[in-house]
């Protein structure tokens, strides 16, 4: 729907063709679209590169054509998620700069709750706007230790204030006050009682005087004192996530699987997923697994291939050893494709008994598998090398036929292959009762 104002533009440019409408911001190619939009009604997408979608975007937002905005939006997020990703700085920044960007913001503040580091460790983090930095900090699930957005906060707040004494104890009363007007809208969405003791007189203690006197005496009787009620409001801790690449549903159907039910677990999960090593995190050669899991079995190994959505995994029951190569035999080691928006129910194909050839061991050539079945090797995350393929070992395949290398080809072509987005691998263990 067309918003008054962009109604009299357009009625106006109509009905006095003499006269020029100057939109200096918007692009004659952009602006052509646009008209075909106003007269038809539809805006076919195809064919079109990213950032001209995203100019007309804005383009789209700067003329109040509301019901586009939203359309383009949505389709950026569900098409275009990786250009997003690699222009997040920019285009994050952008999304605060302007109204109406509520559905691109969410799809960062999503990400960001995810991988912090996006965003606290980029060279625009001190140029982001506050009311991006407060929906940031506002996040119940940001995966960041609470000492750490601390610090993040106070650094962009310095960033603001690029006068101040580089030394502390070199600052003023009026410094601090300086800080603590940058920093107002702020630093009530910190977490304070969720802070070690030792955390506190690390980072906290130096700043106190950015707190009112008795939020820090709160602070401090919390610790002194649990249970000695307190005046100061008591946000919650921020929820650690089981998995960046999981579900707390997909975790019970992996447990059920452990346990051989015919039916998934709904409830209770009798098992503690333990997690040991993630990509972003640790890194994305399959050597990080081995270092980081030695001598440690009854592992589950789970990644999110890049480009398709898929999450496949498998689970070994034996340890995995950084100082051997060669094959292991098991009968209880499994695989799987666990159920997404565009895999309705998971598949499961468990090793075939007697298997000699269940998994492969071999950190020397830097190689992880489930007999063929789930093949990864060297550096998931950029190069093409895992695959999967039909194999003696497992019963069945876990991917459909279009990205299942036949089963005696020599060379695996490369239409086959495939790199991760992410991985993590977990500890499984029996709940202690």
């Amino acid at each position: 729907m067309l918003s008054p104002v962009t109604f009299h533009l357009i009625t106006n440019l109509l009905r006095h063709n003499d006269k020029v409408l100057k939109l200096p911001n918007i692009s004659v190619k952009v602006f052509d679209v646009i008209i075909n939009y106003i007269y038809g009604g539809k805006i076919p997408l195809e064919g079109f590169e990213t950032s001209v979608i995203f100019e007309l975007l804005i383009a789209s937002n700067e003329l109040g054509l509301d019901e586009l905005v939203e359309h383009l939006q949505s389709h950026l997020v569900s098409k275009c998620a990786s250009w997003l990703r690699l222009k997040l700085a920019q285009i994050y920044r952008t999304s605060y700069q302007i109204k109406n960007l509520e559905i691109i913001q969410n799809f960062y503040n999503d990400i960001i709750a995810k991988y912090p580091d996006t965003i606290f460790e980029s060279e625009n983090f001190h140029s982001l706007p506050e009311d991006a930095l407060i929906s940031i900090l506002q996040r119940d699930d940001l995966q960041l230790e609470e000492s750490k957005i601390w610090e993040y906060m106070i650094e962009w707040g310095k960033a603001k204030n690029p006068n101040l004494p580089t030394r502390l104890d070199k600052w003023t009363s009026n410094d601090f006050l300086s800080l603590k007007e940058t920093l107002n809208q702020c630093l009530p969405h910190i977490r304070y009682f969720s802070i070690s003791w030792e955390d506190l007189v690390k980072n906290i203690y130096p700043y106190q005087q950015l707190l009112e006197n008795q939020l820090f005496l709160d602070i401090a009787s919390k610790i002194i004192a649990p249970n000695v009620p307190i005046s100061s409001l008591v946000l919650p801790s921020r929820k650690q996530m089981l998995s960046y690449i999981i579900t707390d549903e997909h975790a019970l159907e992996i447990s059920s699987w452990i346990d051989k039910k015919e039916t998934p677990y709904i409830e209770n999960n009798p098992y503690e997923f333990k997690l040991l090593v993630r990509g972003s995190r640790d890194g994305f050669d399959v050597n990080t697994i081995y270092n980081i899991c030695d001598k440690i079995s009854n592992t589950a190994i789970i990644l999110k291939v890049e480009g398709t959505g898929e999450i496949l995994g498998g689970f070994n029951p034996l340890e995995w050893n950084k100082n051997y190569n060669g094959w292991k035999n098991t009968d209880d080691s499994f695989i799987f494709s666990l159920k997404t928006a565009i895999l309705k129910n998971s598949i499961l194909r468990r090793a075939l008994y007697s298997n000699n050839f269940a998994i492969y061991n071999c950190p020397r050539d830097s190689q992880l598998a489930f007999g063929f079945a789930l093949f990864l090797n060297g550096y998931l995350r950029t190069r093409k090398f895992c695959f999967c393929k039909v194999c003696t070992g497992y019963s069945k395949s876990i991917r459909s036929n279009e990205f299942i290398s036949p089963p005696h080809h020599p060379k695996v072509p490369d239409k086959f292959l495939f790199s991760v987005e992410e991985y993590e691998v977990f500890k499984i263990s029996p709940k202690i009762r």
